[in-house]
């Protein structure tokens, strides 16, 4: 067991506690708290940090960290199956090396948790997977997984897919996606119809498995969340329109035109990944990109996380896009909120990190400053699970 003392803990979901205890084991956290409200065992290590600022590790709600390694090429290109335009019977776990410098740079940032997903070049990609940014292996750093099912609209299953096959176009995209939740629905009733014969002791040949199938009944069913890559208006009214046809829990990821019809996601309650924040307009779909949308989400009151979309902006500069929205408008309240218990939601992984209180991951990061987003801050230390991952001191 062990103690932190001295410093201002920051619970996110609680007030900021001046000179704090934070009491964790190698994994979890036991208690929170005042130095007068925390009683700390005489067998303790004690870890005196006064001055400084002890917040909740950062999340990275939507990344391609160690399933598109950096500076390998080809060899570390895992994350888009680009031989069918359909292919949710891949699981991102299997494509992840998790000695990615990635994470490592993950780390430098704070982050100590990421969701991972496979590539937008696909109608439909995969499954994404919630991991910690230290350990060996993948199962090691595993959080949970499956946590969302990747789909892609606009321009890039149009291009990748267009000049060989389906889809070409817009229809085609909306399309593949509604014929391809409609066969899960039919799978899953036939399974229901088969289960339901032979609980009664009537004979009945099971349907043939279908992996693909069976991961999207996961969706169908919304055990877990339909993560729509969409930037325009169009694309994301798409989403909207066939996710609420089949009664899923989503998401919209990169809503790079999110502000312009921000009144629409606040009524539906849409929560929003947005980002990167720090990148060109490369693309047509990012010809309305503004460092202003996170502020105006808020201003309507829709929830949201920012994301790095790693490698496209190297995750060590989460922290950096998030002071960029504060500075945009954002409030410091929220911007804490945006990558912390915001992305632990959006990941399905709220129970175990997102904020500092018992019963959850001792995953937090050390500061000098209380602001840890702006560049004048300087990051301590980070410890995930109770291990610490880095050291600056």
């Amino acid at each position: 067991m062990k103690a932190i003392i001295g410093a201002t803990i920051h619970p996110v979901n609680s007030p900021s506690i001046p000179d704090g205890v934070l009491l964790f084991d190698e994994q979890f956290i036991k208690q929170v708290g005042s130095k007068d409200q925390v009683q700390i065992p005489s067998d303790v290590e004690i870890i005196e940090l006064p001055g400084k600022h002890v917040f909740p590790g950062f999340i990275d709600p939507h990344t391609h960290i160690g399933i598109d390694e950096e500076g390998v090429g080809k060899e570390g290109d895992d994350y888009n199956e680009i031989t069918e335009p359909v292919t949710p019977y891949l699981r991102a776990i299997d494509g992840i090396y998790p000695q990615d410098k990635g994470f490592e740079d993950a780390l430098l940032g704070g982050v100590t948790a990421v969701g991972i997903t496979p590539g937008s070049a696909n109608v439909i990609g995969g499954e994404i997977a919630a991991l910690h940014t230290y350990g060996r292996t993948v199962e090691e750093k595993l959080i949970r997984a499956p946590v969302g099912m990747k789909f892609a609209t606009g321009e890039n299953p149009k291009r990748i897919h267009g000049n060989k096959r389906s889809p070409a176009t817009r229809m085609a995209v909306a399309y593949l996606i509604r014929q391809a939740l409609y066969k899960a629905i039919d799978y899953a009733n036939k399974w229901s119809i088969h289960n339901q014969k032979a609980e009664t002791g009537n004979e009945s040949s099971p349907p043939e498995t279908d992996l693909g199938l069976e991961n999207l009944m996961k969706v169908v069913d919304t055990s877990i969340k339909a993560r729509f890559h969409a930037h325009r208006i169009d694309d994301i009214m798409t989403a909207i329109r066939i996710a609420e046809e089949f009664g899923l829990d989503y998401t919209i990821d990169h809503a790079t035109e999110s502000h312009l019809i921000a009144d629409i996601l606040a009524s539906r309650k849409v929560y929003c990944v947005v980002g990167p924040i720090i990148s060109s307009r490369s693309k047509v779909e990012l010809r309305n990109r503004t460092a202003k949308t996170a502020a105006i989400l808020e201003k309507h009151n829709v929830k949201f996380a920012i994301a790095t979309d790693h490698p496209v902006l190297p995750i060590q500069y989460l922290r950096t896009s998030i002071g960029i929205a504060v500075s945009e408008g954002l409030s410091f309240e929220t911007a804490l909120k945006t990558n912390t218990i915001n992305a632990a939601k959006i990941l399905g992984i709220d129970d175990l990190v997102g904020t500092l209180e018992p019963g959850k991951f001792a995953d937090f990061a050390v500061y000098d400053k209380p602001n840890p987003f702006s560049l004048e801050t300087n990051l301590v230390q980070v410890y995930v699970e109770g291990i610490k991952a880095l050291d600056n001191t």
